[in-house]
Formats: C-alpha cells, sequence, structure tokens
C-alpha cells in the first residue's frame, strides 16, 4: 500500500479547513529514498498492468514514465486522503502541472482509473519546469471536501 504524501520541504503535506482537505502538489518521488518514479518497473505490478504496460519496449519506453508518474501520484493522493478521513470520491477539485502538455492524454487515462464515476472540477496547466528536477513530469493538487464526523 502507499504511504502518505511526505513533504520534500519544510511544508504540510495537506491542511484541514473545516470540511475542506487541502493537498499540497503532489510528485511521483519518494524523499525518504531519494527516488523518483521514472518508468513501469518503479511502480507495483499490478498497477503496472492497470495503466497499460504493452511488453512492447518502444511503446513501454515511450508511454510508461508519465503513466507510471500519473499512477504514482494519483495513488499517493488517495493514501494521503484516506489518512485523513477522506476517499478520492471526496475530490472536488484537482490542479495538473505538466512540463508538457503533450503527456496530458495518457495521464488522462489514469486519472479516469481513480475518477470512474464523477471526475472533479480541474485546471490543467503547463509550466517549464518542477522541483526537484527535469525528472518530474506532472504535479497535482487535491482539494477534498469531507464533513467533519
Amino acid at each position: 500500500m502507499t504511504a502518505p504524501a511526505a513533504p520534500l520541504a519544510r511544508y504540510a503535506p495537506y491542511r484541514r479547513a473545516g470540511d475542506l482537505i487541502l493537498l499540497s502538489g503532489i510528485i511521483a518521488v519518494d524523499p525518504v529514498a531519494g527516488k523518483i518514479v521514472r518508468g513501469y518497473d518503479d511502480i507495483p505490478p499490478e498497477a503496472q498492468q492497470l495503466v497499460g504496460r504493452s511488453g512492447e519496449f518502444s511503446v513501454d519506453l515511450r508511454e510508461g514514465p508519465i503513466r507510471a508518474q500519473s499512477w504514482a501520484v494519483l495513488d499517493k493522493i488517495r493514501a494521503t486522503l484516506e489518512s485523513a478521513g477522506g476517499s478520492m470520491a471526496d475530490v472536488v477539485r484537482l490542479v495538473q502541472y505538466f512540463r508538457c502538455l503533450d503527456d496530458y492524454p495518457q495521464y488522462s487515462r489514469v486519472r479516469n482509473l481513480f475518477f470512474p464515476d464523477t471526475p472533479p472540477a480541474s485546471t490543467v496547466v503547463e509550466v517549464s519546469g518542477m522541483l526537484p528536477n527535469e525528472h518530474i513530469l506532472v504535479e497535482v493538487e487535491a482539494t477534498a471536501h469531507v464533513r467533519l464526523t
């Protein structure tokens, strides 16, 4: 199971404001291990198949990095929300940052696996770079509405 998001620096992975849970931007990295997800081999085997690993070297080399990072980011959002008492069904808004908007269709296919019913409101932006380096292809912020009990 994926662990909740851990910050790369001194900031909160999420904050609760009443019924809202606001997640910081999440990237496909394990800050403790110092490892960035770079392809299918960096995500669990069941996730590889779920997001479309084909077994064709040229296809997987091209699509693998963005699909694997997309799965890792969205799964980290899921784990973080669950640790805060919510779920992916509670997500009302996503802001998605891409180094290259050409990656959006691959990301969208993976995102649909996490939001099979009602997708959240969404903003997509292309940026010139993301921390910690050029291997980060996508970063996602999420806002969830989870009633306090």
